[in-house]
């Protein structure tokens, strides 16, 4: 037998002569979630809806998101060192939020991609999918989840709780190093395709992302199934929404929610 590969391992801008900035992002990022603001409310809807409102609600959570860290501007910049600096949205880019240079678009310091996760989806962890190329990413680029719920449960606006924060270049080695060596599969894992003539902060987030020679059921790239997620997810699922925990929440919608409205008696169970 021959011995395991040894996985990619985390990682931390030490060397970076930012690095004190670094930390002050990260810092600004967990607190967020405590400013986060939106004109956006949902009534009336039925229960499929519900199970798909991420799609909805996520344009909306990253443009509150990159407003709380520029609002959090004293946290990340103490010194008033970045003051050219401002964090902006680039959705057609990666990662969709960076922290650039205002009178220079192109001049980029640090960048986070943004994900979010409704916790009453499909399916109780989340589904979102990182396939970015290690190429693309610097040490300094974070990957962020954002798990949210709507504030009454079938109604209201989303309520955020505690994101979950990872280097973006430890998790795109980790996906290609999972894929390639621990996943439990019989046969051939076959190999993975990684686009050439691909730095940081790419003008356009097509063309950036590994791609494995087989992917039957579409799997390459989802963030849950590494373990790295598993004990964050857990304490997500622990939270108590009106004093019943997330995950008996999860439960209750996989069960009840159809494509027909939520009937006056499951609405009642849950109010």
């Amino acid at each position: 037998m021959s011995p395991a590969i040894r996985g990619p391992q985390r990682i931390q801008p030490t060397n970076w002569k930012h690095y004190d900035l670094w930390l002050g992002v990260r810092r600004a990022v967990f607190a967020c979630v405590d400013r986060f603001s939106t004109a956006t409310s949902i009534q009336g809807h039925s229960g499929a809806d519900l199970l798909t409102l991420n799609v909805a609600m996520s344009a909306s959570i990253e443009d509150s998101m990159v407003k709380a860290l520029n609002d959090l501007r004293t946290v990340w910049d103490p010194k008033a060192e970045y003051e050219a600096y401002s964090f902006v949205q680039q959705r057609e880019s990666f990662p969709n939020i960076a922290l650039r240079q205002i009178d220079n678009g192109h001049s980029a310091l640090l960048g986070i991609e943004m994900r979010d996760w409704y916790l009453f989806s499909k399916e109780d962890v989340p589904t979102c999918v990182f396939t970015v190329t290690e190429a693309a990413c610097t040490e300094q680029d974070l990957l962020v989840v954002v798990p949210w719920v709507l504030s009454d449960i079938l109604a209201g606006s989303p309520r955020l709780f505690r994101p979950f924060v990872e280097s973006a270049l430890y998790c795109a080695r980790k996906h290609n190093h999972y894929w390639l060596h621990e996943r439990q599969i019989t046969g051939d894992t076959g190999s993975i395709k990684s686009p050439t003539r691909v730095s940081p902060y790419p003008i356009s987030k097509f063309n950036v992302s590994d791609h494995p020679t087989t992917d039957n059921e579409g799997n390459f790239g989802r963030l849950a199934q590494y373990g790295l997620m598993d004990g964050y997810i857990s304490d997500i699922q622990s939270i108590l929404l009106r004093g019943i925990a997330v995950r008996d929440w999860q439960a209750f919608f996989r069960a009840h929610l159809t494509e027909a409205p939520i009937s006056p008696l499951h609405r009642s169970q849950i109010q």
